[in-house]
């Protein structure tokens, strides 16, 4: 995994796609949503877990 931002739950999401929640150490969790562009991201299972964007989504008539 890439050194992204993660998102807090409750923000508002940056972009739409498929985020992955990470440990508060930065591991890795077989926790997924979709989320999209400006809806909040979901609360997490175990506090300072975060959410980080894995797979963003592709729109028609982006470049």
């Amino acid at each position: 995994m890439s050194k992204q931002t993660r998102l807090i739950p409750g923000t508002s999401t940056p972009r739409s796609g498929i985020y992955m929640q990470v440990g508060p150490r930065g591991g890795r969790t077989n926790d997924q949503v979709t989320s999209t562009e400006g809806n909040p991201l979901p609360p997490t299972k175990k506090p300072g877990c975060t959410w980080q964007l894995v797979v963003p989504a592709h729109h028609e008539g982006e470049k």
